[in-house]
Formats: structure tokens, sequence, C-alpha cells
């Protein structure tokens, strides 16, 4: 149990780890000039939009990831 539990956290800290890297290196930098004076409201809409989609799709990963486990360790 300690391996799979432990396997859990390593991916749920590399998941952080990943998702604020790419939130810091791709979306801060991130800027359109298309919009007039309310480029900055769209701007961050579209970093919020791209910010949940990565947080469910994290969810969805270590949902999977503790159910792998938990099936593992139930079966053994």
């Amino acid at each position: 149990m300690k391996f799979g539990l432990y396997g859990f956290l390593f991916a749920m800290w590399a998941l952080i780890i990943v998702g604020g890297g790419i939130m810091v290196i791709l979306l801060g930098p991130f800027t359109i000039q298309q919009f007039g004076d309310f480029h900055w409201i769209v701007e961050s809409g579209i970093k919020v939009a791209i910010a949940l989609i990565l947080v469910v799709i994290w969810i969805f990963i270590l949902s999977k990831l503790k159910n792998w486990i938990f099936k593992k360790e139930l079966n053994s």
C-alpha cells in the first residue's frame, strides 16, 4: 500500500509543478491586442478558461490514478 500511496502523492505533486510551469511559462506572456480597450478582459478570460481546463484534466488524471491504485490494492 505504501508504494501506491507514495506513487499517488508523487503524481499529485508532479502535476501541480507541471501545471504551475505551464501557467508561468506559456500563459504568463500570452497577450491579445485586437479587441481595443477590452483586450485585457478577453486575455484574462482566455487564461482563466485554459487554467480551469487544466485543473479539470489534473483532477481527472488523479482520480483515475487513485482508482487504479486502490483497485490494485484490493485485488492483492
